[in-house]
């Protein structure tokens, strides 16, 4: 199906075409280019997209947009990125359908693709989302220019680590529903407290479209910062959370035998049961908020129900993994966390990992961006660690030398410089029937161990 036409991207860019094309989707990334795609040439502090025009093209696009002459069909602009923000506005401006924003401090983009996979459950409805973590100033972008014409529903993720950053991306998507899943120690390098974190993500409230909703957790301390935030831009405010003066709660909540949980919430005016797949009570905030959101846009909650009660773990976000030991004789179950790490998503990990079957074994890389706290944030993990009853821990990162002193003579540990370190000491200490929590921010490398670990997955 054509995404694109060379006349629509000229005319949504102000640029001018080559000659007639049409693609069926959009990346900056030449390595993610393939057929029938437009490949858009940024150009950056460290590289530039036009190097990569004859490779992309050799992929199979069929088209670019760039800013310097090329033999290859274009449409070209004077500067690339504002071009491709200008064909996320048109993207934007041409569709009818509902748009979601997530946003939060944890468990956007778990939430964000449970919301996706509880709008696009109806054959009738056509939903569309950003892929992977694309949430930053040229993450959003390019999401809404891969959007259809034709979606009845989007889900976009929108990230930031300064103030201001939401202010302009929530321009771009102006959601009809704006979401904040969570309030946590994130990136609090650039920030001066956790309210103004709050503060941070309240701005994507400014973006609302008039009638737009606003969903805020109910139990988070900023709940009332979150809510003045929104009350000059939404015209309805929706709270989610355990707590009973929620609008969306839970009634009871019981274990499943899965793993996950099954919940009966009130939404609204209304009782619904579900069963969310995923473990934790972290999933079950993400269940709320899913449910709230549906709700929002007069979705069906029974379909969304059953979406969540088939969701399966996302790689780097919780998926889990049978994985064989080197000595042989059975699996170890590892847990992947390692996509990122916050002081609150290491805790509600660490709680996860409490309640699985067999030795309890975690691999945690250092967490970044916590500035002047970072050492009291990472000290601070010994008492989930120890509740999560971790018999071995490998501790990996500069950074981790505070946990590492805090566990001194409470549990067998090794502390590391990087991953490949702590790939070697995995191999050797992980045994058959083994759980293995991974997890720790994305630059630490940790992907790169649970690849290798996987290696000999069943």
């Amino acid at each position: 199906m054509t995404l694109w036409t060379a006349g629509a991207i000229a005319a949504a860019t102000g640029g001018t075409a080559s000659r007639d094309f049409a693609v069926t989707g959009v990346a900056f990334d030449s390595r993610e280019v393939g057929p029938g795609d437009l490949f858009v040439a940024l150009t950056g502090e460290t590289t530039d997209g036009h190097r990569f025009l004859d490779q992309a093209f050799a992929q199979g696009a069929a088209g670019a947009i760039v800013s310097r002459d090329t033999a290859h069909p274009h449409v070209r602009v004077a500067d690339t990125f504002a071009a491709l923000e200008d064909l996320a506005r048109a993207a934007r401006a041409r569709v009818a359908g509902r748009v979601i924003g997530v946003t939060g401090s944890v468990g956007k983009t778990s939430t964000k693709e449970a919301l996706f996979a509880a709008l696009d459950r109806s054959p009738a409805k056509r939903a569309h989302r950003s892929v992977k973590s694309y949430n930053n100033h040229t993450g959003v972008p390019l999401s809404l220019s891969r959007m259809p014409a034709d979606s009845d529903y989007a889900v976009l993720e929108m990230g930031m680590n300064h103030a201001g950053e939401l202010a302009h991306l929530t321009t771009l998507v102006r959601p009809h529903v704006a979401l904040i899943t969570a309030i946590a120690p994130a990136h609090t390098e650039f920030f001066r407290d956790e309210s103004a974190i709050a503060d941070a993500k309240g701005e994507i409230f400014q973006g609302l479209e008039p009638g737009g909703v606003a969903i805020v957790p109910f139990d988070s301390p900023h709940r009332d910062r979150l809510i003045a935030a929104a009350r000059p831009h939404a015209a309805r405010i929706v709270t989610f959370g355990i707590g009973k003066g929620a609008d969306v709660h839970p009634i009871e909540m019981a274990g499943a035998p899965s793993g996950g949980t099954f919940v009966t919430a009130r939404v609204g005016a209304r009782e619904v049961s579900v069963t969310v797949a995923q473990p934790g009570a972290h999933w079950v905030s993400n269940a709320l908020a899913v449910l709230a959101v549906a709700d929002a846009v007069d979705a069906d909650l029974a379909l969304a129900g059953l979406a969540l009660a088939e969701l399966g773990g996302l790689p780097g976000r919780g998926a889990q993994i049978a994985i064989t030991p080197a000595g042989g004789g059975g699996t170890a179950t590892l847990i992947d966390e390692s996509y990122n790490a916050n002081p609150a998503s290491m805790r509600a990990t660490l709680a996860v990992l409490a309640q699985m079957p067999g030795r309890h074994v975690a691999i945690l890389g250092e967490m970044r961006e916590l500035g002047d706290a970072g050492p009291a944030y990472h000290a601070d993990l010994a008492a989930p660690v120890i509740d999560a009853r971790v018999e071995t821990a490998v501790l990996v990162g500069e950074a981790m030398r505070d946990l590492a002193r805090a566990l001194e003579g409470r549990i067998e540990f090794v502390h590391v410089p990087d991953a490949a370190a702590a790939l070697d000491k995995a191999r050797a200490l992980i045994r058959p029937g083994d759980a293995v929590l991974v997890k720790g921010s994305n630059g630490v490398g940790l992907a790169r161990l649970v690849a290798g670990l996987a290696g000999g997955k069943t």
